[in-house]
């Protein structure tokens, strides 16, 4: 397992995370206990939950369930000096978590205390805002995304007074490290520029969906990460199954995330199916799997920090572990953006 520095900060992180957003609802506390045992024997030493998961669905009566199950792991395995261990903080919108308050300085210490509490530990090694205050263009909100609207002047007085809230926390001893998630060039370069000028910590990392079929990371995003060290934690590198090709020909699975949610999160379509088929096609053309092949390209991108995948069975674990090694030619990673330039924003 490759391991990678965490911003600028001293905390290395292997190039696959596990995620755990399941954890409580598709899978039970065994099998995630199951697989934190199996992804650190194999190396992996990062897990990324947050205090709104699990996910599958979101409900006011599982929240927080897999930061519980992750905690309950961490006790009774004895191994949290061997883990990195990381969550969020819900942004707005979400009525069942401080009534849909927005991240503020004061709900920064309320939020980390839930969240140690329930990961039975002292401290969070990397601490992340879930989705920005002023909103996102990620999740498909790209296509209707008009930031024209925003007031600028209260987006700055937000991030300084947070930093300070978090500068506060470093020095109690409760978070070691900072990250954002769902972020734009612009949002993450004003979190840069308040701590430069000393208002808190710096942005060590920043957690945004990419994939061989999500790829707005590739240009400003990628240009902010190569300049300022803010390395990429990449969420749903298989494009929520699409590019397992376990979706291929109308095909949905028992159990799976579109038997739970059919519109993936608004990624099932006409021109996904197509997309993930031609990347299918060029794993099958090498003699690759496609899970490998997709993680092996996420992992390889210059700016990756981690990339988090997430299996609701210890089965599925265990698949995705016997092609962490794969490196990927440059044939392969040719055809592979020859792809990309025919399905550019397949959903």
């Amino acid at each position: 397992m490759i391991m990678n520095q965490l911003g600028r900060t001293k905390i290395m992180i292997s190039d696959l995370c596990l995620g755990t957003m399941t954890f409580g609802t598709q899978t039970p506390q065994d099998d995630a206990f199951a697989q934190m045992d199996m992804a650190l024997e194999a190396g992996i030493n990062i897990f990324d939950t947050a205090e709104m998961y699990p996910v599958n669905p979101i409900t006011a009566a599982t929240q927080g369930a897999s930061e519980e199950i992750v905690g309950n792991w961490l006790q009774t395995s004895g191994r949290r000096a061997d883990v990195v261990v990381a969550t969020k903080h819900s942004g707005a919108g979400l009525a069942h978590i401080r009534k849909g308050a927005p991240i503020t300085s004061t709900s920064i210490p309320v939020a980390i205390e839930g969240s140690l509490k329930r990961l039975k530990t002292d401290v969070i090694d990397l601490y992340q805002f879930h989705w920005p205050n002023r909103g996102s263009y990620m999740f498909r909100q790209n296509w209707n995304y008009d930031p024209s609207q925003q007031n600028k002047a209260n987006t700055v007085q937000n991030i300084h007074d947070c930093l300070g809230a978090l500068a506060l926390e470093i020095e109690r001893g409760t978070i070691r490290s900072f990250g954002l998630s769902n972020e734009s060039a612009w949002g993450t370069a004003q979190w840069v520029r308040a701590s430069e000028e000393g208002y808190g910590p710096r942005v060590a990392s920043i957690q945004n969906e990419y994939s061989l079929m999500c790829r707005m990371y590739d240009t400003d995003l990628a240009e902010l990460s190569a300049n300022e060290d803010v390395g990429l934690l990449a969420f749903s590198p298989l494009a929520t199954g699409l590019l397992t090709g376990k979706y291929a020909k109308g095909a949905v699975p028992k159990n799976s995330r579109m038997a739970i949610t059919d519109t993936l999160g608004g990624r099932n379509t006409e021109r996904a199916h197509a997309a993930a088929a031609s990347y299918v096609s060029v794993a099958q053309k090498y003699g690759l799997d496609p899970v490998h092949m997709a993680l092996a390209w996420c992992v390889g991108r210059p700016f990756m920090a981690s990339s988090i995948f997430g299996a609701t069975r210890k089965d599925q674990l265990l698949h995705i572990l016997k092609g962490a090694d794969l490196k990927l030619s440059k044939e392969i990673l040719v055809e592979l953006n020859v792809v990309h330039q025919a399905y550019p924003m397949p959903y």
